[in-house]
């Protein structure tokens, strides 16, 4: 009888997890091809316009198809989808992730590797400057074919939609995120049936499957094939989404929606594009639009837009989680996170990153005001991100996955020669606008080797200047203050020794509370903690006990939710009686020792700019005491 119920039951389940799935796809459609799947609007263009004047002649036009194929086949296909995303750090995606990954293999935890995911995560911020721009640039400049009088409002209207995207970023993605996975599958659909139909203006581009001709096209232009590489790597770009959002959809769908999808689709739109500027050569210049008869040029516009937005939401978002990384990492100083969900832990907003994202991305459109100009801006970030993935993923293959040396190098070696011809290739391009997220990169580079050096030199002379938390404990057991009811909490970022706000406390106040906690939180290495793991209880004696609470890198930090696990563990307290007291500190910078003075000055300007302790721990403000001290540095 229970086998009957079980039996009957499983339809009912698979079509449930079937339903789910699809959605999951619909979904990962809008968040990780959204990038990838706007390329279509310039990367062949701009590779017809790198070739240096000679023409939309049927040996370029092949030549180009056959690169774009194998770049979409071996960077995407077999590089990020085959190899990649199995690279999760428990689910996790993303440059962190698998720089933390990658140091777990090592015992000693090498330097190397955190300096690697320092500049893989730089040069991503740097990408995230660049795609909005050039993304929205490509698609509004629809409108130069559909109405050539209204070419000067491009820019205009162009900054009008940044502008408006950036700004409702504060209400939260929840509500647009509804429509992005079902705009994004409609964008495919059209790339791939427009494609498909011209196919037939000169089906002779379907040989460009043959990597030959890919092979003879560098060989017989050498002269213009740097530049031609350069322009073919847009077909790419965005293929780095697919890792960074791993997390939030799992391997499965993000695997299903490129074979099934997108693949597919971007194939028959590129192959389209080629036979179209066979059969019609002065179309080279917009080969995109052109190709659509002039009752859907003014559609396809609007939804090139809707799908460019999509595509720079994405990277807004991912540019959001990703500094979030990096905070509970320490690389960066904490800022401020507001949560834009009440079920979505991913879905958060970060004023200050938003507002320089948008200042740059401004910046970027009224400089360089077309999306061929932007282009060559665009590549290096991606391309060195790109080559920096390989060399951890060869650390994981080994360390992690234990591979065999042979093995790991069959794959890596060829993988890692095309990333450092698309390298160069963009470097090629750095005097054009190259130096863009070039500079944006090595600033955030700096910025976190500052951060985490000033850290480390910081606790250093605040170690130094701490007592041991058990000399404490002695001290007070002979020499009992006079004590008051209630608990208090003390955070400190150091385990063994006393907590500064608790000298000062007895200092100032004399007197000490029935119950003492010493407070510390810990990120994980890992992107969440489960809640048994969470929480590491010690009692002193009646009146003093250690708590250290671990987050994940990827979970928000909230003490007074992991007070309640605590609780469960024996710690008795009342959160009405209960106050946490925290050290602020001055820091001053020393004319000797440490840091370069001006490396002092921009580690002390991050410190007064970063989100205070009450707010980043979710520590009720009314709660709260603060002494404040000053520190030399």
């Amino acid at each position: 009888m229970t086998d009957n119920k079980l039996r009957s039951a499983d339809p009912k389940l698979e079509h449930q997890a079937r339903q789910g799935l699809r959605s999951l796809v619909l979904a990962a459609l809008g968040v990780v091809y959204g990038d990838i799947g706007t390329s279509p609007l310039y990367a062949f263009r701009e590779a017809l316009h790198a070739t240096g004047g000679s023409g939309a002649h049927h040996a370029n036009v092949i030549g180009i198809l056959s690169l774009i194929v194998w770049a979409l086949t071996i960077v995407v296909t077999l590089k990020y989808v085959t190899f990649v995303l199995k690279a999760d750090n428990r689910g996790e995606g993303g440059t962190l992730s698998l720089m933390t990954l990658a140091r777990e293999g090592f015992a000693g935890r090498p330097k190397w590797v955190l300096v690697l995911g320092v500049i893989g995560a730089s040069l991503f911020l740097g990408d995230a400057i660049i795609t909005p721009a050039i993304s929205v640039l490509s698609a509004v400049e629809g409108i130069e074919v559909v109405a050539p009088a209204l070419s000067n409002w491009v820019v205009p209207i162009t900054l009008t939609i940044i502008a408006v995207l950036f700004f409702v970023q504060r209400f939260g993605t929840s509500g647009v995120a509804s429509v992005f996975g079902p705009v994004t599958a409609l964008w495919f659909v059209v790339l791939g049936v427009g494609g498909a139909i011209h196919v037939f203006d000169d089906p002779s581009v379907l040989g460009a499957v043959n990597p030959l001709h890919a092979v003879r096209y560098i060989a017989h232009n050498v002269g213009s094939a740097i530049a031609v590489l350069g322009a073919v790597f847009l077909a790419v770009t965005g293929a780095e989404a697919l890792y960074v959002d791993l997390g939030h959809f799992g391997r499965r769908p993000i695997v299903i929606a490129w074979f099934s999808l997108v693949f597919p689709s971007l194939l028959l739109n590129y192959f389209g594009q080629g036979a179209f500027v066979l059969a019609n050569p002065q179309t080279a210049e917009h080969p995109f639009f052109s190709m659509h008869p002039e009752w859907a040029r003014i559609p396809m516009v609007c939804l090139a837009t809707a799908a460019t937005v999509i595509a720079s939401q994405a990277v807004i978002s991912g540019a959001y989680s990703l500094v979030r990384q990096a905070m509970h990492l320490n690389l960066l100083p904490r800022l401020r996170v507001l949560h834009t969900s009440e079920t979505q832990s991913g879905q958060i907003f970060m004023p200050q990153v938003n507002n320089l994202l948008f200042m740059f991305v401004a910046v970027l459109v009224l400089f360089f005001q077309n999306s061929s100009a932007l282009s060559a801006a665009y590549g290096i970030a991606v391309t060195g991100e790109m080559l920096i993935t390989s060399i951890l993923l060869f650390v994981v293959m080994r360390r992690i996955w234990s591979w065999k040396l042979a093995t790991a190098l069959a794959v890596i070696v060829p993988i890692s020669l095309i990333d450092s011809g698309f390298l160069a290739a963009n470097i090629a391009k750095f005097a054009e606008g190259g130096w863009v997220p070039v500079a944006v990169a090595s600033t955030m580079a700096l910025i976190m080797q500052t951060w985490t050096a000033g850290r480390r030199l910081l606790a250093a002379r605040t170690k130094a200047d701490e007592i041991p938390l058990a000399a404490i404990i002695d001290n007070l057991a002979r020499k009992k203050p006079l004590t008051v009811p209630g608990t208090a909490m003390f955070l400190t970022s150091d385990i063994e020794g006393a907590p500064t706000a608790l000298l000062h406390s007895l200092k100032h106040y004399k007197v000490l509370h029935e119950q003492n906690v010493i407070l510390s939180v810990v990120t994980s290495t890992t992107p969440f903690v489960p809640d048994d793991e969470k929480i590491f209880l010690e009692s002193f004696n009646r009146h003093f006990s250690r708590l250290v609470i671990t987050f994940g890198y990827m979970e928000t930090p909230n003490i007074p939710r992991a007070l309640v696990l605590a609780r469960r563990l024996g710690l008795k307290f009342d959160i009405m009686s209960t106050s946490f007291f925290l050290s602020r500190r001055t820091i001053l910078p020393s004319k000797k020792g440490g840091l370069p003075f001006w490396q002092d000055r921009l580690f002390i300007s991050l410190a007064q700019n970063a989100s205070n302790a009450t707010d980043y721990f979710g520590l009720p403000s009314g709660r709260v005491v603060e002494l404040g001290l000053q520190t030399i540095i």
